[in-house]
């Protein structure tokens, strides 16, 4: 690619960053925490688009000037002849090496970012990836209310490794797409985050009790239950997977940031 196409892929790379920035896209990509600086990127790429074109222009205007005065022609001059001198080819017609156009496939992932919204990760990511639940170095004092929301990670947390001393008899609300494993045993699942979509992983809890008499993977669930001891292995990496005693469930839409991130 000449300095012109890429300018354009710059500059299509900046605004397709800052469309999904200033949109609820960009949480299909990276966690909420990430915007800012996927704004200051897409205005970096685009600042650096017009300035590559400006250059662009400036040694046009440059070369112009040189073949204008020959006679006063300073060394940026000649180095801008020297170069199209190069450039030229053997018939001496002065025209440029073309470039693959293959290269040009580029642009169809910008297209993509632009007028395509992905899919978040769901049942299928879920299940052929181990549970990424692991001890927490300890556990906050939970607050009041009846039922109390949890992310799934802080539950399964303290039901895994806590044996559910911090939850008691306590009922608990949790929000997560449903999955089933081979076997048909039903999992309230939701995707964690360290940084963007690429590095997510699962946490899942295992439903028991009163389950809705219609499981549909990844549909999404507001389920509202107490502890139980009961716990499971994973059957990818062997990883705990602790159950909740399901008291009722609700389907809702899903939500608008689908991950969950580990800091919160």
């Amino acid at each position: 690619m000449n300095r012109q196409a890429q300018a354009a892929v710059l500059f299509l790379t900046g605004g397709g960053m800052l469309h999904a920035g200033s949109t609820d896209l960009y949480l299909r990509y990276v966690k909420s925490g990430l915007r800012p600086l996927l704004l200051v990127a897409g205005v970096v790429l685009i600042a650096a688009a017009v300035a590559t074109v400006w250059y662009e222009v400036r040694q046009a205007r440059a070369a112009r000037t040189a073949t204008a005065r020959p006679g006063q022609r300073d060394e940026q001059g000649i180095g801008d002849e020297h170069e199209q001198d190069e450039q030229e080819d053997g018939d001496g017609q002065g025209h440029g090496h073309r470039e693959p156009r293959i290269s040009w496939l580029l642009v169809l992932p910008l297209f993509a970012l632009i007028l395509v919204a992905p899919p978040a990760l769901g049942s299928y990511s879920a299940m052929h990836a181990g549970t990424a639940l692991q001890r927490p170095w300890g556990f906050r004092a939970l607050p009041a209310g009846d039922p109390l929301p949890l992310s799934a990670v802080d539950y399964a947390g303290r039901a895994a490794y806590d044996h559910g001393r911090t939850l008691g008899d306590r009922r608990i609300k949790i929000t997560g797409f449903l999955a089933l494993d081979r076997g048909g045993t039903p999992y309230l699942v939701r995707m964690e985050l360290s940084c963007c979509a690429a590095d997510a992983q699962p946490v899942k809890i295992g439903l028991t009790g009163q389950l809705p008499p219609v499981l549909e993977p990844d549909s999404w669930l507001e389920v509202t239950g107490t502890y139980t001891s009961k716990q499971t292995k994973d059957p990818v990496n062997g990883g705990r997977i602790p159950f909740i005693d399901v008291i009722s469930t609700e389907p809702i839409p899903a939500p608008k940031d689908p991950y969950e991130s580990w800091s919160g």
